[in-house]
């Protein structure tokens, strides 16, 4: 019987694990769909403008746009989930001891300042900035590239979204600021559930909603890590308030993002950095590669 509970349990946890991946993945291709709905199907408003050359460029240059970011999106999140922060692979130890290396019992090896145990994770994390509960894996020094250009383009895309759903409010409220329209905006599900709107209407509603909030929590997000990119701290050393690894604005940059910083940005597959810089001074702590 105890058995039988214990996997039944493992099987439970490992489905919550992947749970806010697969709930973040149906979001982010439902948002898409009704946005592309939108540029389709609903915009341009005015009927002489519809069957015009412009509208057809319109409706060309915002599915290009929005499907740009969703492929940066999901090509972010996937190697983000393919890339171990692990200290597994890297060689721990030599000459490059020295002063801030502690001794992890668990793990039993020696660790690199900036690298702590993650008990989610079962290892420890090279420059461990924190345990992504919506990817199910920490953000480290190995993949911390993936999850700063997945923000962008999720803070851009809800953005833009938000923007494309501009109408959506105005059509709820056209009637004025009623009690209806407000449950309707506020708790979609109970309208829907009760009767009193449709499932088109629904539709509209949650996504609308969804990108509203979506967006101002992916910003709060985003410039959070902006701002500690530009500083060279991680989310354990704001708290403590120290910055004893950062090499200026630039130096940062690279560090983090790699000597092509200014173009990793556009695609995933443009190559960041020199094989081996980041790694050399993340585990010995030495600042030779960036002087």
């Amino acid at each position: 019987m105890t058995s039988f509970a214990a996997k039944v349990f493992c099987r439970v946890e490992r489905l919550c694990q992947h749970l806010p991946v697969a709930l973040n993945t149906f979001l982010v291709f439902s948002i898409t769909g009704e946005v592309s709905y939108l540029v389709l199907v609903e915009a341009p408003l005015e009927a002489d403008q519809k069957k015009t050359v412009w509208s057809a460029w319109w409706k060309v240059v915002h599915l290009l746009a929005q499907y740009f970011m969703l492929g940066n999106i999901c090509w972010n999140a996937l190697l983000f989930l393919k890339t171990s922060p692990s200290i597994r692979g890297v060689f721990l130890g030599g000459e490059g001891m020295g002063q801030g290396w502690r001794y992890c019992y668990t793990c039993e090896t020696h660790t690199p300042p900036r690298c702590s145990h993650c008990y989610d994770c079962k290892v420890c994390v090279l420059r461990r900035d924190h345990h992504c509960v919506f990817f199910g894996q920490c953000v480290g020094f190995r993949n911390y590239r993936y999850f700063l250009s997945c923000l962008l383009f999720m803070w851009s895309g809800l953005l833009y979204a938000t923007l494309m759903n501009a109408e959506v409010f105005i059509v709820i409220l056209k009637e004025g600021v009623t009690v209806h329209s407000v449950l309707l905006l506020l708790i979609p599900w109970i309208m829907l559930v009760s009767g009193q709107v449709s499932a088109r209407a629904f539709a509209f509603a949650f996504i609308a909603d969804t990108c509203v909030v979506g967006f101002l929590l992916v910003s709060a997000f985003f410039f959070f890590h902006l701002f500690l990119l530009f500083r060279g701290q991680t989310t354990r050393e704001w708290y403590s308030s120290r910055r004893p690894y950062s090499l200026g604005l630039l130096g940062n940059l690279r560090h983090t993002l790699g000597t092509r910083w200014y173009l990793c940005w556009l695609s995933p597959l443009i190559p960041s950095a020199v094989p081996g810089d980041g790694i050399h001074f993340e585990v010995t702590g030495s600042l030779e590669p960036y002087q």
